[in-house]
C-alpha cells in the first residue's frame, strides 16, 4: 500500500504539477484577508486555514471546487473528518499513520488509485476498500496537518514580534512590493522563513505521537520489547528536549536551524526532529504538506502586517490545545490585517 501510493500518488512531479491549483487557493485567501482588512473586521486565521487546507485535499482528490462551493456537501465532509479523527483517537489508535496527499494536473487521486485496481500495475491486489482507506486517510492528515501547523505558526509569530519582523522583512525583501503575490519559486529562496516553520513544528507537531509496530526483538532503556509491539514515539518531547536543544528548548528561536543543520533535505535521516517520522515510516505526503504551509505562510506575511483585536494584547493569545490526533488551537486565532502591497 504505501508503495503504491508513493509511486503513484506522492512522487516529486505531482507534488510539482499542484502548484498552480496550490497558487490559486491562497490567492483567494489573500482575497479573503484584504477584505477584513478593508472592513477592519479580525480576520479567523483558524477556519481559514482549514478552508483552505480541504479546499485542495477536495480538488486533489475529486476534481471538486472549495467548501463554499460544494456547500452543504463541503461542510459534511469536514464533520466526517471531525468525527473519524475522535474515532480514531479512541478506538484504533495504533491503526494511525500520517498520510498526505498529491495529484496530477489532469487526474486526481481517485483516477489514479482506480485506475491501478483495474490495470492491475500494483504488486498486490488493490481493492476498493484500499482505494476508500486512502482517501480516507488522505482527508484526514491532509487537511488537519496543514491547517494546524499554519495557525501554529502564525500564533507563535504574533507571540514573538522580532521572529515575526525578521520573517517579514526577508520575504518583502526577496519578492519585492510591485510583485504582490509571493510563488513557490521564491520560497526557495527564504531559509528564515523555512527555519520559523520548523521550530514551530518542533515546539507544536501537528501529530504529536507516533505511532509504530516493532518487527522484531530490541532492548530500549533496559527493556526488552518484543515483536508486535504497538510503540508511541513521542515527538512533542523529543522537539522540546534540553539534552538536545539546550536550556533553551522551551524558546521560540528560529535561529537555532539557521546554526544548526536539521535534516534540511527532509529525509528522514535526522532524529532530533521528527515531525514527519523517520526511515521508512514517514510521512510520505511531507513534501506536499510542506508545499501548502510554506507558500500560504510566505504570503500571509508578505501581503499583510498583523495586529491583534482591539482590546487585545500579544500576552493574551493562548496556547491551548484540543486533544486529538492532531493538535489544533483550541481558541480561533483571529487577528487584525494591515495590508502591505
Amino acid at each position: 500500500m504505501r508503495k503504491t501510493c508513493i509511486v503513484h500518488l506522492f512522487n516529486s512531479n505531482r507534488v510539482q504539477s499542484l502548484a498552480p491549483i496550490r497558487a490559486q487557493e491562497v490567492r483567494k485567501v489573500m482575497e479573503k484577508v484584504s477584505k477584513s482588512s478593508f472592513e477592519s473586521k479580525p480576520f479567523n486565521l483558524s477556519d481559514a486555514m482549514i478552508s483552505l487546507a480541504g479546499t485542495i485535499v477536495c480538488r486533489m482528490a475529486f476534481h471538486k471546487g472549495s467548501y463554499e462551493e460544494v456547500g452543504e456537501e463541503g461542510s459534511r465532509v469536514q464533520g466526517l473528518i471531525n468525527e473519524t479523527q475522535a474515532m480514531f483517537t479512541s478506538f484504533f489508535f495504533s491503526n494511525h499513520f500520517p498520510l498526505l496527499g498529491v495529484k496530477h494536473e489532469h487526474d486526481d487521486v481517485l483516477d489514479v488509485l482506480v485506475r491501478t485496481m483495474n490495470d492491475g500495475s500494483s504488486r498486490f491486489r488493490l481493492t476498493v476498500d484500499h482505494v476508500k482507506a486512502i482517501v480516507m486517510n488522505l482527508f484526514i492528515a491532509g487537511t488537519d496537518t496543514a491547517a494546524a501547523a499554519l495557525v501554529w505558526t502564525m500564533t507563535y509569530l504574533m507571540k514573538n514580534p522580532t521572529a515575526m519582523e525578521k520573517a517579514q522583512e526577508e520575504v518583502r525583501q526577496v519578492v519585492g512590493r510591485d510583485k504582490g503575490f509571493v510563488d513557490e519559486q521564491d520560497v526557495k529562496q527564504l531559509p528564515y522563513l523555512k527555519a520559523v516553520v520548523k521550530e514551530t513544528m518542533r515546539l507544536q507537531p501537528p501529530a504529536p505521537l507516533l505511532i509504530r509496530e516493532s518487527n522484531e526483538d530490541c532492548i530500549l532503556g533496559g527493556y526488552t520489547i518484543p515483536p508486535k509491539t504497538v510503540v508511541h514515539v513521542n515527538v512533542y518531547a523529543i522537539g522540546r528536549d534540553r539534552e538536545i536543544w539546550g536550556d533553551d528548548s522551551e524558546e521560540f528561536r528560529p535561529e537555532r536551524f539557521m546554526e544548526k543543520s536539521v535534516d534540511d533535505n527532509k529525509k528522514g535521516l535526522d532524529f532530533d526532529m521528527v515531525p514527519f517520522g523517520g526511515g521508512r515510516r514517514m510521512c510520505p505526503g511531507m513534501h506536499m504538506g510542506l508545499a501548502i504551509v510554506h507558500l500560504t505562510l510566505a504570503n500571509l506575511l508578505y501581503g499583510f502586517d498583523w495586529g491583534m483585536p482591539v482590546g487585545m494584547e500579544r500576552q493574551d493569545l493562548d496556547m491551548e490545545v484540543i486533544l486529538g490526533l492532531t493538535m489544533h488551537k483550541k481558541n480561533a486565532l483571529c487577528l487584525m490585517a494591515r495590508k502591505y502591497v
